[in-house]
């Protein structure tokens, strides 16, 4: 399997509901680097898993509808716990959408998997991988 991953970074604001999220309940910030893995079997014509700079910008704009935005105001997300897990569900969902319907160029919709994992530090971080 042939993958190709590219990075980028939001920042956030939110809170949890639940006595196992401690402090966490209280609004508290995150800033999540962001990877994201693409796979597919075989590359395309031009020897690619898939345009690099298509990529990175679809990754781009997804963050950009999160970035400096409290996740707590965000319809979308009511009664949902934002966690680092969620968003990196989240996020696949969204790669997955462009894939198919060909907003990552022609060879996005021959990807097979996405792999999105959110760091929050150097010692934590989640994500979700599944096929497009």
């Amino acid at each position: 399997m042939y993958h190709l991953t590219v990075r980028d970074h939001f920042m956030i604001a939110h809170s949890f509901r639940g006595e196992i999220f401690g402090p966490a309940q209280g609004v508290h910030g995150a800033t999540y680097v962001v990877d994201a893995r693409f796979s597919r079997a075989a590359l395309d014509g031009d020897n690619l898993v898939v345009d690099i700079g298509l990529a990175g910008d679809v990754l781009a704009g997804i963050l950009a509808e999160l970035n400096y935005r409290n996740l707590d105001d965000e319809e979308r997300f009511a009664g949902q716990n934002t966690t680092t897990e969620f968003l990196a569900g989240h996020i696949h969902a969204r790669l997955a959408e462009a894939a198919r319907d060909g907003r990552l160029g022609p060879g996005g919709r021959d990807i097979e998997r996405i792999a999105v994992t959110l760091s929050e530090s150097h010692v934590a971080r989640a994500g979700f991988e599944g096929p497009v």
